[in-house]
């Protein structure tokens, strides 16, 4: 009997375990701390309980004097800084209480860092901790850029917890659509993010701002032909998480579980606001996000801020000054700022901010407006279409590297027609040639310069245009090609160049994997020596006028530097390739019926 009686009890306490874990951790209590005429309740220590044992480290900042419950501001991040009571204390600033919280394993969390797959989970459960705090009106709003934009989207990945009222995702990330890979490119300067972020329960600054050891790195992988895998072994500090990412070169089950994925963009029925830029890394995810978003749920409200600003500046207050370009009065905005009024028109009911006149707000480079539009294909009124031709423009301007006979520049015509289908212009790359770094320079140094940056390319080049006109959207269309082999990698770019002869580039470069741009869940190699037309994968956005006088340039290469991959064309996993792998050069013939499609606005 006393045995039965013991074993009930042991059961009962079990049960009690379990169902009641996430209550085991005290709260700690807040502490007052007063700055100026401002006097907080601050939380710093927070360690809030999963489901599955895991604790959240987070920060819950609140203004003394907001007796009643209110709404919470909740920034969720990887990027753990011991500066972060700061951020919390700004939402406590704009009248909401401030929470902080950090990805599993960072701060004070005791677990193991594990970047982006939990972050569905665990951003809920914080939401509904927050929902159940006293000083809560159980509305809750999100916001922050880059990872912190992404664990937004993975917060509403099953459902919509009933406490969060919107997101404010900038520069979102979307990982294996564009990072570490975009378009199917993986790109260098992934590696070290994850030293960064995982090293300590902090940020490993000393070892990721270190620019000579990453460059070094490059150079020396990049020069002895090594396999992209075997980095880590090359810089002789294990970096697993790398490794890992490299087994999913496809959009695959593996990334498809950290975020909304097809028809689970239907349920997100909250208000969005995203922010980006046209000089934005993450541009590509911000895109990303609100093209499925407004596909699977027509009834969508999601508003997007876009214009001149970098990865950082359209995060929080953009610079005046970019890489050379000094940008219109209209779009020095501060879009903390924006961010705050949004919060104010969401959770507190008060008008919508007045840049939000329309769904797509963008900002027209040199006409110091904004535009408005309803959605991305509103931007525009008219396509611009022209073709790759094979013929010589006889245009002279500067540029580096693209010289033929006698070292004089060759350019050729974007045309209004098709050339001839089987005409083409030919590039040969031979990879085990590592002396040759020109094959980068196809980009921009500055988005003003008096040169263009070409390398071993091919420019196409408009006749002058007799009207102003904006260029509103994402260039569009097909290549042409083929090759000798089963797969390359390229890149494109897009200029004005100005009556003043100064070529203006319109936003970042586009880069593509010819054997995931039609379909980024399947691999599709081309067939060698078959010519073969591949549509563009996702394109940064831009918006500027376009001055009578001047013309539009595009660049096309292949490419072959120490900065992303190295595509050999066998159809292996390009991260196993080697320079063994390079006995037969890469030749690229582009056709002449490859086309560029260009949005524009005309009055």
């Amino acid at each position: 009997m006393r045995n039965s009686i013991n074993k009930a009890f042991i059961i009962v306490i079990a049960i009690c375990l379990v169902a009641s874990c996430k209550e085991q951790s005290p709260i700690q209590k807040p502490r007052k701390i007063t700055e100026g005429s401002a006097t907080y309740l601050v939380q710093d220590s927070i360690l809030i309980p999963t489901d599955d044992g895991a604790k959240i480290h987070a920060i819950v900042v609140r203004n003394a004097k907001n007796l009643e419950p209110g709404p919470a501001v909740l920034f969720h991040t990887i990027y753990a800084r011991e500066n972060d009571l700061e951020r919390a204390k700004m939402a406590a600033n704009h009248g909401y209480v401030g929470v902080v919280s950090y990805t599993r394993g960072k701060g004070l969390s005791p677990d193991s860092i594990i970047p982006y797959k939990h972050e569905t989970t665990d951003t809920y459960e914080v939401i509904d901790w927050i929902s159940k705090q006293d000083w809560s009106n159980q509305k809750v709003g999100m916001y922050g850029g880059s990872y912190v934009g992404f664990t937004q989207w993975a917060a509403v990945k099953h459902k919509v917890h009933p406490a969060l009222k919107t997101i404010v995702p900038s520069v979102s990330a979307a990982p294996g659509i564009a990072e570490p890979m975009e378009n199917g490119v993986y790109q260098n300067f992934h590696y070290p993010w994850h030293h960064y972020v995982s090293n300590n329960k902090y940020l490993d600054t000393t070892i990721y701002n270190n620019g000579q050891r990453w460059g070094d790195l490059n150079m020396k992988w990049y020069e002895k032909g090594l396999a992209y895998s075997a980095m880590d072994s090359l810089d002789g500090l294990p970096n697993p998480q790398f490794r890992e990412r490299l087994l999913h070169p496809m959009y695959d089950a593996y990334w498809q579980n950290m975020m909304p994925y097809k028809e689970e963009f239907a349920h997100i029925d909250i208000p969005v606001l995203a922010t980006t830029g046209y000089y934005d890394g993450g541009q590509v995810g911000t895109q990303y996000y609100l093209k499925e978003h407004t596909k699977y749920n027509k009834n969508a409200e999601h508003y997007l801020v876009i214009g001149p600003y970098t990865h950082f500046g359209a995060q929080e207050k953009p610079n005046a000054h970019i890489f050379g370009y000094d940008l219109d009065s209209v779009a020095q905005i501060d879009i903390t700022e924006l961010i705050f009024d949004w919060y104010d028109y969401i959770l507190k009911g008060k008008a919508k901010p007045t840049l939000l006149q329309d769904k797509i707000n963008y900002q027209v480079m040199g006409a110091n407006k904004w535009g408005h539009a309803p959605s991305l294909n509103a931007m525009a009124n008219d396509t611009l279409k022209y073709y790759l031709s094979n013929m010589r423009s006889g245009v002279a301007f500067a540029s580096m590297f693209n010289t033929g006979n006698n070292g004089k520049d060759i350019h050729y015509t974007l045309a209004d027609n098709p050339a001839d289908a089987d005409s083409y212009l030919e590039q040969t790359i031979d990879f085990s040639d590592r002396s040759n770094l020109t094959w980068n320079s196809s980009g921009w140094r500055s988005i003003v310069d008096s040169s263009l940056m070409v390398g071993h390319g091919f420019s196409f080049v408009t006749d002058p245009f007799d009207y102003d006109f904006e260029l509103n959207g994402s260039f569009g269309g097909e290549i042409s090609v083929s090759i000798n082999k089963k797969d390359f990698d390229y890149k494109v770019v897009l200029f004005e160049q100005t009556p003043d002869g100064k070529f203006f580039a319109l936003t970042l470069p586009y880069v593509g994997r010819a054997s995931y741009v039609g379909d980024r869940e399947r691999r599709q190699l081309l067939t060698p020596n078959k010519k073969v037309k591949i549509p563009f994968g996702i394109v940064r956005m831009t918006s500027k006028k376009i001055s009578k006088g001047s013309r539009l340039v595009v660049v096309i290469n292949g490419i072959k530097d120490p900065f992303s991959e190295v595509n050999y064309g066998t159809g292996k996993n390009v991260s196993e390739e080697t320079i063994k792998d390079s006995e037969e050069p890469l030749v690229i013939k582009w056709y002449g019926d490859g086309n560029i499609e260009i949005p524009v606005k005309t009055d």
